[in-house]
């Protein structure tokens, strides 16, 4: 049975990563757009020196929209066999995939109307049989990499989630619906986590700069604007345009001390 429950009380497990590594990751929303992820991370690896010590963080909604979720999905999951710091965080698209395969996400009855034909298609499969029939025609590499995603973490300074935080809760009483689904509420309000929330989920023109409350890296890639990966340490921005293969690099400092958000 396909869950109707989009407004959760469940307290979010927010996983905190003690390890130091030399440079810390983020990276943006995807939703399908395989060429230009794979064009960033190419490089990230081949130009950049990004390294198997790095961490790296996708904040979610890597499926829907675009054209191959699962090439996406195929190229995640490689990158993390050369990179095994690498940690995925749930989208609300990956959630909605989940509740409409009944396997623990929400709002499933939305996810066909939301981007999840194209998600389908990309797998050869027609969303009308049995869900059980659809569950296993998808590759169990990928079903457990949907199911295996979190919802928080925290690096250092820095808490990665998909959407935001609630700003009057406590980092222990943050619940899952909103780390998920949250906009306006955290996106116009300054918080008192004591850390930067890094978050996708609602697209910006750019990167969002709201230092030091928040930096919003979702940079509308489906929607014909570009990609975006934060390096965190060294303070540097990686962006690929839609339906280009060059990454762009610029210098967060630099637009901090130019005013441009």
């Amino acid at each position: 049975m396909r869950s109707k429950k989009r407004d959760l009380p469940t307290i979010a497990k927010i996983r905190e990563i003690k390890e130091r590594s030399p440079r810390v990751f983020a990276i943006g929303d995807i939703h399908g757009c395989y060429e230009e992820l794979d064009a960033l991370l190419s490089s990230l690896r081949q130009q950049h020196g990004a390294g198997v010590d790095d961490h790296y963080v996708f904040i979610g909604d890597y499926i829907d929209r675009g054209s191959n979720s699962r090439g996406v999905v195929d190229r995640l999951l490689a990158f993390k066999r050369e990179c095994p710091k690498t940690v995925f965080l749930r989208g609300t698209h990956e959630d909605m995939l989940l509740g409409f395969l009944g396997l623990g996400g929400h709002a499933g009855e939305v996810y066909l109307a939301n981007g999840g034909i194209e998600t389908f298609k990309s797998y050869g499969i027609e969303p009308n049989g049995p869900i059980s029939q659809i569950v296993e025609q998808m590759p169990k590499e990928h079903i457990d990499f949907y199911s295996a995603t979190e919802l928080g973490v925290v690096i250092a300074e820095f808490l990665f989630v998909h959407a935001g935080v609630s700003p009057n809760a406590s980092l222990a009483e943050q619940r899952e619906h909103d780390l998920m689904w949250v906009r306006g509420e955290f996106i116009q309000s300054q918080h008192e986590l004591g850390k930067t929330v890094v978050f996708g989920h609602t697209p910006f023109e750019d990167v969002m700069l709201h230092l030091p409350y928040k930096i919003g890296i979702d940079t509308g890639l489906v929607y014909g604007n570009r990609l975006t990966a934060i390096e965190l340490v060294e303070g540097t921005l990686f962006q690929v345009d839609k339906g280009d293969s060059e990454v762009l690099v610029s210098s967060l400092r630099d637009r901090l001390a130019s005013g441009s958000d």
